[in-house]
């Protein structure tokens, strides 16, 4: 058995070798370090063994890989994917699950193991059972929790993002070249999307007059369902954003507040449960300062005491000097009332010192504090990671066939 970072050429490291065994069980321990804000590909790989030099030499026969995400499994807690074999052709009916089954309380690793399930005749062939074979991966991780991270995407459509038609615009549509708005709604979101079930997210808009009576508004959902607001996936995202375009006029202020609230709103009937279970990402792409700063103010400082982040991306060139107050990291952020913030819960990132940047760099730039404020905010509830209620050691049950 082998495990392998995509990122990296080289082995992680490789499962022991266990002969003449129907039943194998692989004790093996696999240290991978998890970080939240980057897509981690890893890729495992099975090996039925004829020779003495190790798993993956030339006289052993590949059954086939299987690839996934760090994310994936740390989210999901369970993923089923088919062996591949070479060229993208399926290796039978055989499966691999990783499982994340368990938590630690103190040295903030998550527990995961892996298990193949081996159903068709080559496996039975070569002597090998059909069950579920384990091995532990320990991924190092300050965010762990099994609560899942909801996005939602808030987008400016204010008149100073210049006329969608026009070459110029923050908003035009190059066929060949994703704008500034689609980069930066991209790079957060194919990160966050590994969190989140069931990959649909919340598409708002604001600051613009929108049909059928073109009065403005500031959380309007971007696919026109004010019933439902959310999206198939990012791409989901993008077409709705596309979609959109033609259909409104950009107008103004630029008033995000509202868009706060709304989102916190959410949040707010999340903590009522009491448990850890769903986490708010609420990304802000906008083009200016925030015409409402004082309500802004307020909104945060009422978001910080609920399960929630809020992610600003400052679009084009414009002076973002006062956005910084926002951010926090200068300065406890303050109502207009002096009410200090419980936590800082505000990254705001100008798109502008990423635009020559990989994707990958502006995605670990603004979502690099989340896994902080969401330890943060459970801490602050004393809600453990549900895994770790009532939890049992999952090894008991490996062994047995399924």
């Amino acid at each position: 058995m082998i495990l392998q970072v995509k990122s990296c050429p080289s082995q992680v490291d490789r499962s022991e070798v266990i002969r003449s065994n129907l039943n194998p069980v692989f004790a093996k321990v696999f240290m991978v370090d998890y970080y939240f804000e980057e897509v981690q590909k890893l890729r495992f790989e099975i090996y039925d063994i004829h020779g003495h030099g190790g798993i993956g030499t030339h006289d052993d026969d590949f059954l086939g890989g299987m690839e996934c995400t760090v994310g994936q499994i740390v989210a999901q807690k369970r993923v089923s994917k088919p062996l591949f074999l070479k060229y993208g052709k399926y290796a039978g009916k055989s499966t691999i699950t990783v499982t994340s089954e368990e938590i630690s309380g103190d040295n903030g690793f998550v527990e995961l193991f892996f298990r193949a399930k081996k159903l068709d005749d080559k496996f039975v062939k070569n002597n090998l059972s059909p069950i579920w074979e384990p091995f532990k991966v320990s991924l190092n991780s300050l965010c762990s929790c099994e609560e899942k991270r909801k996005l939602r995407v808030a987008i400016d459509f204010t008149a100073s993002n210049g006329d969608p038609r026009n070459s110029c615009s923050l908003h035009y549509i190059n066929p060949y070249q994703p704008n500034e708005y689609l980069k930066a709604l991209v790079a957060v979101g194919e990160i966050c999307q590994d969190y989140d079930s069931d990959k649909k997210f919340s598409a708002l808009g604001f600051g613009a007059r929108i049909p059928p009576n073109y009065e403005v508004s500031h959380d309007f959902a971007i696919n026109f369902n004010p019933e439902d607001d959310e999206c198939e996936g990012i791409q989901g995202v993008v077409e709705s954003y596309q979609n959109c375009l033609p259909k409104i006029q950009l107008y103004g202020p630029t008033n995000v507040a509202p868009i706060i609230s709304k989102v916190a709103k959410v949040a707010a009937e999340e903590e009522k449960t009491k448990e850890a279970s769903q986490y708010f990402i609420l990304l802000i792409l906008t083009d200016g300062v925030v015409t409402d700063m004082a309500d802004t103010r307020e909104a945060i400082v009422r978001a910080s005491y609920l399960p929630m982040s809020i992610i600003i991306v400052g679009v084009g060139n414009a002076d973002f000097t006062d956005m910084q107050i926002l951010d926090g990291d200068d300065g406890v952020l303050r109502s207009p009332k002096g009410e200090p913030v419980l936590r800082d819960i505000v990254q705001f990132v100008p798109f502008r010192e990423f635009k020559n940047a990989s994707p990958t760099a502006l995605a670990k730039c603004v979502l690099a504090e989340v896994p902080k404020q969401v330890v943060e905010y459970y801490s602050y509830k004393a809600l453990p990671p549900r895994s770790q209620k009532g939890s049992s050691t999952p090894d008991a049950t490996l062994n047995s066939p399924q």
